[in-house]
């Protein structure tokens, strides 16, 4: 894993990770820990999309998020799309701890094969945990799991109706309730305002570029500083 650091013309600090390994496999560990000290801005992104690549019978990879922002920060996770190949398995936990005053807007893309390339994913092991705690107290926590067929699984109403890409974003921060008012949503997603200070927006879409164009509008609503140059290569 590399971190580029481009030069951009906004407060906030860019960081750019790159996987010189191509991608994930079953016993593969990725592990990411980002502290943002006080009044620091930093947005982390990913210089192309993440990919989960066939893993062997009971091998699993895992990816563990740690953030940390101290009082009057903010950190921006903005990685692009996770892509789920046929067969891959995948554990990720993402914990996010803030200090009173401190801001957060997490992002996480994921697509279920390549619809251009004709891949469908019959066959995946995907589960996704996130914990948010402010001041010490957990204030959000949130949790998806397809394991087995998901083609079947996103195929049903209550689950994601036929739709082959999804994504979560979660605003924590004192402008959560102002600006869940300015987001303007497809039929197909939706937000909730779980607290004052606490946004939740799904996103549901047929492909990866349907995603990406329903993304990208809100990202640059709930951003602060310009959404990083990598989204839009």
């Amino acid at each position: 894993m590399k971190a580029l650091f481009p030069r951009v013309h906004s407060a906030a600090l860019d960081a750019v990770f790159l996987n010189t390994a191509g991608g994930l496999t079953g016993g593969d560990h990725m592990q990411f820990d980002v502290t943002a000290d006080e009044n620091a801005h930093i947005t982390l992104s990913s210089q192309a999309a993440e990919r989960a690549y066939r893993a062997h019978p009971g091998q699993v990879a895992r990816s563990n998020v740690t953030l940390r922002a101290a009082s009057g920060a903010r950190i921006d996770w903005l990685p692009q799309e996770t892509i789920l190949f046929e067969s891959a398995a995948l554990d990720r936990q993402m914990n996010i701890y803030l200090a009173i005053g401190a801001a957060a807007l997490i992002v996480e893309p994921i697509i279920f094969g390549r619809v251009a390339m004709g891949e469908v994913v019959r066959t995946v092991h995907f589960t996704d945990q996130w914990r948010v705690w402010r001041d010490g107290r957990l204030v959000f926590a949130d949790a998806v799991r397809i394991i087995g067929d998901a083609q079947a699984q996103m195929a049903r109403a209550a689950i994601a109706d036929g739709a082959g890409a999804m994504a979560t974003v979660l605003l924590a921060g004192a402008q959560a309730e102002a600006l869940a008012r300015s987001l303007t949503l497809p039929e197909t997603s939706g937000a909730s305002l779980i607290a004052d200070d606490l946004l939740l927006v799904r996103l549901l879409a047929e492909d990866g570029f349907a995603l990406r164009c329903q993304l990208i509008p809100v990202v640059e609503a709930l951003s602060t500083a310009p959404i990083p140059r990598v989204w839009r290569l």
